[in-house]
C-alpha cells in the first residue's frame, strides 16, 4: 500500500492555493481529467515567500465520479501515476488534478495516460507563457 503514497512535501493541502491553481493554472483536459498547473511565478500573486518548494499536488474528486469505493480507488491510482511525473515539474510549481466523471469507469492505464497527456500540455503552455 506505500507505493501510492506521495511524500509529504509534494502534497497540496492549502485550501487557497488549491483555488488558486484552478482559478489561474494552466489548464488541460481530457475525457477523465483535468489538470490545472500554476507555476512559481504564477503564486507570487497568493503571496507566497521567495523559497524554493518542491513541486506540489492535489487532487479533486467529486461526488460526480462514483460512491466513495470508487472516488477513493480514483484518488489512489492518480496519486500513483503522478508520482512518476513528478520530476517533470518545475520547483515550486503547483498541480491539481480534478477527475472527471469519466474516470471512474477508466482503467489505470487510461488514467495514467490522460494525466501524461494532459501535464504535457500545460507544461508546454506553461513554457510558451514565460
Amino acid at each position: 500500500m506505500g507505493l501510492t503514497v506521495l511524500a509529504a512535501d509534494h502534497r497540496l493541502t492549502d485550501p487557497d492555493l488549491f483555488r488558486t491553481a484552478s482559478r489561474r493554472g494552466h489548464r488541460a483536459g481530457s475525457r477523465t481529467l483535468v489538470a490545472h498547473l500554476l507555476l512559481p511565478d504564477g503564486q507570487q500573486v497568493v503571496g507566497m515567500s521567495g523559497d524554493v518548494r518542491a513541486a506540489r499536488v492535489g487532487f479533486v474528486v467529486s461526488k460526480a465520479v462514483g460512491n466513495a469505493v470508487v472516488r477513493n480507488r480514483v484518488k489512489r491510482r492518480l496519486r500513483h501515476a503522478t508520482r512518476g511525473t513528478l520530476e517533470r515539474l518545475p520547483a515550486g510549481a503547483v498541480l491539481v488534478v480534478r477527475a472527471q466523471a469519466a474516470a471512474g469507469a477508466a482503467s489505470y492505464a487510461e488514467l495514467s495516460a490522460d494525466l501524461t497527456r494532459c501535464l504535457d500540455r500545460v507544461v508546454a503552455q506553461g513554457q510558451e507563457a514565460r
